[in-house]
């Protein structure tokens, strides 16, 4: 699979099958590949763009998100997953996990939000959703996930800090940053380096990844 970083937390996937998925699309420019999977974490406006839903749009586009926002999830014939719960599409597997903040009110747990992981040909790739650093990381450990994607910029997610403890917990073999607000991800990088240089640090401004 190749990964695409579009911005804030939306990222492209090119799954080996050709077909196209996105995560939590938003500011999407003109002209981008259309979906044949789109998840969507939560309800914010960031994470879950109606419009830029709309930009990448065909009549075959499965939307996924958390049955927490069903409601939202409706208006385009969406299908909601309970936290936990898997879908399987062909060679591909999509399963919702948890995702919230405990010290911050932004992403409350009793709102049922989620982070997903991706797996196909036994690669895993987790994007994280809006979150702090929380009990269920160190579950995924045992998951064995090829690359972890999660927000760094504080203020309503982890800030470097945190999420490069979360990486130390969830010990992926890439951690991709994300969602950080316009800091330095020069900085995150070598504060990965120094608490465990096993763990590669991908920033994808200008190029993809390849797992």
């Amino acid at each position: 699979m190749e990964i695409f970083w579009l911005g804030h937390a939306c990222f492209k996937i090119k799954h080996y099958s050709g077909r196209i998925i996105y995560l939590d699309p938003y500011q999407i420019k003109e002209g981008e590949e259309k979906a044949d999977i789109i998840v969507s974490s939560h309800s914010h406006g960031d994470h879950f763009s109606k419009p830029d839903i709309k930009k990448i749009w065909k009549e075959n586009t499965i939307l996924i998100g958390p049955e927490s926002i069903k409601k939202e999830l409706e208006k385009f014939n969406g299908k909601p997953l309970k936290i936990g719960e898997t879908l399987t599409l062909e060679d591909l597997t999509i399963e919702l996990v948890p995702a919230y903040t405990i010290n911050k009110p932004t992403h409350p747990k009793s709102n049922q939000w989620s982070g997903t992981i991706i797996i196909s040909a036994d690669r895993k790739i987790y994007h994280a959703g809006d979150t702090e650093r929380i009990p269920e990381m160190k579950n995924l450990s045992k998951r064995k996930i090829d690359v972890a994607i999660l927000p760094c910029g504080g203020t309503y997610t982890m800030d470097f800090e945190e999420a490069t403890d979360a990486a130390l917990d969830i010990k992926p073999k890439i951690v991709v940053p994300m969602h950080n607000w316009g800091k330095d991800l020069q900085e995150f990088k070598k504060i990965m380096l120094r608490k465990d240089p096993q763990i590669q640090v991908e920033i994808l401004e200008r190029k993809s990844l390849k797992v």
